[in-house]
């Protein structure tokens, strides 16, 4: 069988095809390329909508750790000024009969001295009250509610204060702790510690230690 030989007409048909076969793939690449568009530009979109909203959350969240924040440092400054206000009234119990009770104790102090205190570069101190005679002298803690580590704290206390007083170096040194509450034990606690214990009793106050107790001399 001969082959039909290619006309001009054949060449310009197989253009023609070739032509419109090149159209339509432009086409679907344009709409593809459009649909790519649209699909990055919803993207980005939500991606921006995200991020506001994080900011939002964020913002929110930093809004409400600062209401937080100022809370706690309102409620911290009230109970602290009114535990303040405890210990002042406790001392203020405290220190007239503090003389008395000490003198019924063989401490022969003559002398009482409210919020002794001293402040350097190497140490700082204060004593909620002082009773001295001109050998002995008591330092006396006084707290609203007694705890364990309250008497922890001025058993320490006690051991620096002849650093921080050295006045009262050659002296001998006792401690008593005061509490219109003391926790459970905690009496105790200090009394083997070798310190006084002062609790209201009526009008005014006592030493609870009876007269077995050995004091210790610091």
């Amino acid at each position: 069988m001969s082959q039909q030989p290619v006309t001009i007409e054949d060449i310009y048909a197989l253009f023609r095809t070739s032509q419109e076969e090149l159209r339509i793939s432009r086409e679907e690449y344009d709409r593809r390329s459009v649909e790519a568009d649209h699909r990055a530009a919803e993207a980005d979109r939500r991606s921006v909508e995200a991020d506001r909203r994080f900011a939002e959350s964020q913002a929110q969240s930093d809004r409400s750790l600062e209401q937080l924040k100022r809370s706690v440092f309102e409620a911290t400054r009230a109970v602290n000024a009114l535990t303040t206000r405890w210990g002042r009234f406790v001392e203020e119990l405290v220190e007239p009969a503090v003389v008395r009770l000490f003198q019924e104790r063989g401490i022969d102090v003559k002398e009482k001295h409210p919020r002794v205190s001293v402040t350097r570069t190497d140490i700082a101190m204060e004593i909620d009250i002082l009773a001295v005679d001109t050998t002995d002298v008591v330092l006396v803690e006084c707290k609203s509610r007694l705890s364990k580590d309250d008497v922890d704290e001025f058993i320490e206390k006690l051991q620096n204060f002849k650093i921080a007083f050295p006045a009262y170096k050659s002296y001998h040194a006792y401690g008593a702790v005061a509490g219109v509450e003391i926790n459970q034990g905690v009496d105790r606690y200090a009394y083997q510690k070798g310190l006084f214990v002062i609790r209201p009793s009526g009008e005014t106050v006592e030493i609870v230690n009876d007269q077995k107790f050995q004091a210790k001399i610091w």
